[in-house]
């Protein structure tokens, strides 16, 4: 078996599809969840080590990191993929600072402390090793009805270059920012016209798109503090 790869939210969607490639790659697949979904239920009878974690509880997170330093010697990656989408409070509402709050927690705090906690087990082994933050398009263009989720991925960019710097030469350290990959079974025929009309390339990308972009991370030796667009030519409209 290959090494272990840490996969923050495998309960469902990118998560749930990127640690079933991993798995059949012959990786040993680390995955965190929040909420039980029968899908996980298959991922451990694949020998997904998994665990529930709640990134918005401190001592959630802790015990989950000291799990890790405890089980395992080294770390072939650590994907942030774990992801809310909390929309802004109305003005006149007293939530404000929680959304913003949440949001940073899973975005930012996370992610901030796992890198910091596990660059001991990612310094290990012969090559280089990485860490991928999953982040998203709006990060750079900002949202006028997520702008707490906007802001906590933008901060999620930034930790990219510290990292990179910091855990180099050993760990590469790059973000991934996609738009759209697969449309919600909920959402209507007019959301997904406008949606799709929003880019260059107007269909939905699919999970191999970014499944596919971790791969080509992990292969290069030489890529670290980048971010990578998978966003249609959104930028161009």
């Amino acid at each position: 078996m290959k090494g272990a790869i840490v996969i923050t939210g495998v309960g469902k969607r990118l998560g749930l599809a990127l640690a079933n490639d991993l798995l059949e790659k012959g990786y040993r697949v680390v995955g965190t969840y929040r909420t039980d979904y029968p899908e996980l239920e298959v991922l451990q009878a694949r020998g997904a080590d998994l665990h529930q974690v709640d990134f918005y509880q401190p001592e959630s997170l802790n015990g989950f990191i000291q799990y890790l330093n405890l089980e395992y010697s080294q770390l072939r990656a650590v994907i942030h993929n774990a992801s809310d989408w909390i929309p802004d409070e109305p003005a006149h509402s007293n939530n404000h600072a929680q959304v913003l709050q949440k949001m940073m927690a899973t975005h930012v705090s996370a992610p901030y402390q796992m890198n910091l906690a596990l660059q001991g087990l990612l310094n290990q082994g012969a090559g280089t090793n990485d860490v991928i933050h999953i982040s998203d398009y709006v990060a750079e263009k900002g949202s006028k009805k997520h702008a707490a989720y906007a802001a906590s991925k933008a901060a999620l960019n930034n930790l990219t270059l510290s990292f990179s710097a910091m855990l180099a030469p050993k760990v590469k350290v790059n973000t991934i920012s996609p738009a759209l990959l697969k449309f919600n079974e909920h959402d209507d025929e007019e959301y997904k016209k406008k949606a799709l009309a929003k880019a260059l390339i107007p269909h939905e990308a699919g999970f191999e798109e970014v499944i596919e972009t971790v791969h080509f991370i992990m292969a290069s030796e030489y890529m670290t503090g980048r971010n990578i667009h998978l966003d249609g030519g959104r930028h161009l409209k």
